[in-house]
């Protein structure tokens, strides 16, 4: 009569050995601070003296980063570092990268530049405004050479990031607030501001799926064409990704509000790079919406990297808060409440001193 017993008595202890035991919950890790940035274009004719009272007013202010651009000149950016350091801030290496106005090397070689569906070069016709000097993203001379420009960058001391600008195709469509500046209706594609039909480009698109775009009924609809083009600028960033993370440093970049936006307007499809951070440039008044569209495109782009451990600083344009206190301080709240893990603003010169009030007043109650 035991045995039965004894069995049972075994079976109860294996059950309970296979139960999987209750865990302790563990601490919640400390909350990642919210971060506040600006953008500034460096000169280096400007003193050092005036360099340490700029930055001093940016950390005086609450900000937290500077994303510095030094036209590519990794010597400026080595001058500046530790003067931005030592102020408490750190650096970011902006970068204009398929967009390169006046650049040196690039005007030497003509068959560098995007080339539109009319036939017309970024190198002598420019699309919008001069400074459009643009570079295929597909030609391997002239995505080496921005490469080599991130390179140069990376490999400043004291940085934390490369950070890509103008990583994107001209726009094939202007932000709709904008269109009166340039006199201009864009209900279709228009093939002046289409890029790039390069041979280059056009000659690795018919290898791989045997057709010419510019013999196409509709680009506009050939999603093969399209996606050739946003794969361009993918392998551009992810070869930068590469690069920089090699030299110890992180990859971010600056883009249009949130993914599928930029897929439309400037074929740019941020949501399937590899890279550390984001920085969507969410000007509503470009756009003709109203503040509380910052906290819509933010959460979109939030979204859209929910797979991935890419973050997003929301942009903000300060000119296009009317000098509102109270805008600003709602454009802050749209953009943390919504899940981006800080704000940067365009541009720091344009930041008054009682907008750095706000912020850092902002800041504190955030925190």
């Amino acid at each position: 009569m035991q045995k039965p017993l004894y069995i049972l008595a075994i079976l109860l202890l294996f059950v309970a050995c296979q139960t999987p035991k209750k865990e302790t919950p563990t601490t919640a890790t400390e909350t990642q601070p919210f971060e506040y940035g600006v953008w500034i274009t460096a000169d280096a004719k400007r003193s050092d003296a005036e360099y340490v009272t700029e930055f001093n007013r940016y950390k005086n202010g609450g900000i937290d980063e500077v994303l510095i651009n030094t036209n590519t000149n990794p010597k400026l950016l080595e001058r500046l570092v530790p003067m931005a350091t030592k102020a408490g801030l750190k650096v970011h290496a902006w970068i204009m990268a398929m967009n390169r106005p006046g650049d040196s090397i690039a005007l030497q070689h003509p068959e560098w530049y995007q080339v539109s569906k009319n036939g017309e070069s970024c190198f002598d016709t420019r699309p919008y405004v001069d400074y459009y000097q643009w570079l295929c993203p597909t030609r391997e001379e002239s995505r080496n050479h921005v490469l080599a420009l991130v390179e140069g960058l990376a490999k400043v001391e004291g940085i934390e990031s490369v950070h890509l600008d103008y990583i994107r195709f001209p726009d094939i469509f202007l932000p709709i607030g904008l269109l009166p500046k340039y006199n201009l209706v864009q209900d279709t594609e228009m093939p002046e501001y289409d890029f790039c039909y390069c041979d280059a480009c056009i000659n690795k698109f018919e290898a791989i799926h045997h057709k010419n775009p510019l013999e196409s009924n509709n680009t506009a609809i050939d999603m093969e064409w399209k996606n050739f083009r946003l794969n361009a600028i993918r392998e551009v960033v992810n070869d930068a990704y590469e690069i920089v993370h090699k030299n110890d440093k992180i990859l971010t970049a600056a883009v249009f509000p949130y993914p599928e936006m930029a897929d439309h307007m400037v074929r740019q499809r941020w949501d399937k790079w590899h890279i550390d951070e984001l920085y969507p440039m969410i000007y509503h008044n470009f756009y003709n919406e109203e503040i509380d569209w910052i906290g819509y495109a933010t959460k979109q782009g939030v979204q859209d990297l929910q797979s991935k451990s890419a973050k997003i600083n929301t942009g903000i344009y300060i000119p296009g808060l009317n000098q509102s206190q109270d805008d600003l301080i709602e454009a802050i709240k749209l953009a943390k409440a919504n899940g981006a893990k800080g704000v940067s603003f365009f541009d720091g010169p344009a930041l008054t001193d009682e907008d750095l009030a706000t912020i850092k007043a902002t800041k504190a109650s955030l925190q």
